[in-house]
């Protein structure tokens, strides 16, 4: 092998070698919280299950209809919630791999999309334990026909509120997602904004189809949405493709 080409395997065996570490690093992380909060396991499960027990009726509880469910269920739900404390080292380890690559510029403009899309999922997760779960599992319980008995089987429910929690979070990255397209010069801020009329009511359609079939919980979901549609396209006005920002030069 001639020496141009050993000289131009080191470097890529050297990013190798630092995405192993850096991986490495980032199970261990998610390992050590897991095996702090694995102790706390039930109790992390009964406060998940907080919002569907307490609108309950009276004689109703949840079940477990497998015999492993009770322990594998509550353990399942501290591995995940383990990955998402972790997650600010995560995107900690994942800048720090791919930052030396980047543009002195484009660090500085990728930073707070970076610690930004955090925020929102966190946001977004909030928002659909705290407000949307309370009106959706009121919402389930009073429209239960009369003698049938509510008993929600647990690892059902885990399944459930982690499509939620997920499908929320990814609901609040719409900042982010507007304006990394503002960026890659796919749009501009001023065709989307010409076409609000359609993201108001695709905010509303998208209400409808991941909350109960009722006004307040559409709302609920679809205001947020477009209001951080609205942020996203203030921000956008900071982040420019390079055609266009030389386009508008000349």
């Amino acid at each position: 092998m001639s020496e141009d080409a050993n000289a131009s395997a080191q470097p890529l065996i050297e990013h190798l070698v630092e995405l192993r570490n850096r991986l490495l690093r980032s199970v261990l992380a998610c390992l050590l919280i897991f095996l702090g909060l694995v102790y706390f396991a039930n109790d992390i499960y009964s406060a998940l299950a907080e919002p569907l027990l307490s609108v309950l009726p009276e004689n109703a509880s949840m079940i477990a209809t497998d015999v492993a469910a009770p322990f594998f269920t509550p353990i399942k739900l501290t591995l995940v919630a383990s990955i998402f404390l972790a997650m600010p080292y995560l995107l900690a380890q994942a800048w720090g791999f791919i930052a030396p690559g980047l543009y002195q510029h484009e660090r500085k403009l990728l930073i707070p999309l970076v610690f930004g899309s955090g925020v929102l999922f966190y946001a977004g997760v909030a928002f659909a334990y705290f407000v949307v779960f309370p009106l959706a599992f009121a919402f389930f319980t009073a429209v239960a026909p009369e003698g049938v008995t509510i008993a929600t089987d647990i690892s059902n429910y885990l399944d459930f509120v982690l499509k939620l929690f997920f499908a929320f979070g990814l609901a609040f990255e719409i900042p982010i997602a507007t304006v990394l397209l503002c960026w890659s010069g796919a749009t501009s801020a001023q065709q989307l904004r010409a076409k609000r009329p359609y993201v108001i009511v695709g905010a509303f359609v998208v209400g409808m189809l991941l909350t109960p079939p009722d006004v307040i919980s559409q709302t609920l979901l679809a205001l947020p949405m477009w209001l951080l549609f609205e942020v996203g396209l203030f921000f956008a006005r900071f982040y420019v493709s390079k055609d266009d920002q030389q386009s508008s030069e000349a």
